[in-house]
């Protein structure tokens, strides 16, 4: 079985930039898996602790990104320039452009949350897991 990338049509409008909602849902993911990570760690001696850290590196991992979009954001004066109302159908069906070339919207959101919403999925179904089978796991 031989895979070829998509052709993407030439003559849609070109994106650079990702639409608010595909920003929206990284974030949404993260608190789920904070939220899954929480739940598979409540438990035992050191449960505040465990809390604490995992709180504190996710913390980290989200806000070492925004601080350097932001700073980006602000030096480069486009802040003003960015179309934020282009509903995400618009945006998801015209061209998204990297650096290996031009891929559709969807295919760009897709590859961008696949890897988040796997992590917290799985993180999910372990701490689901773990609750209902291991007996002390509810105490």
């Amino acid at each position: 079985m031989s895979t070829y990338p998509v052709p993407v049509r030439r003559d849609l409008p070109t994106n650079a930039a990702l639409h608010p909602f595909v920003y929206r849902a990284i974030i949404g993911l993260t608190i789920w898996l904070v939220l899954s990570a929480w739940a598979l760690f409540s438990r035992g001696t050191y449960e505040g602790l465990t809390l604490s850290v995992i709180t504190f590196f996710f913390l980290i991992l989200v806000g070492i990104p925004v601080l350097l979009w932001r700073t980006w954001q602000h030096n480069a004066g486009l802040h003003d320039q960015l179309d934020h109302d282009e509903p995400f159908n618009e945006w998801a069906s015209s061209s998204f452009a990297t650096w290996t070339g031009a891929i559709s919207g969807w295919e760009a959101a897709t590859q961008i949350l696949l890897p988040i919403a796997a992590v917290a999925i799985g993180m999910t179904i372990f701490s689901l897991t773990y609750l209902f089978a291991v007996p002390h796991a509810g105490s």
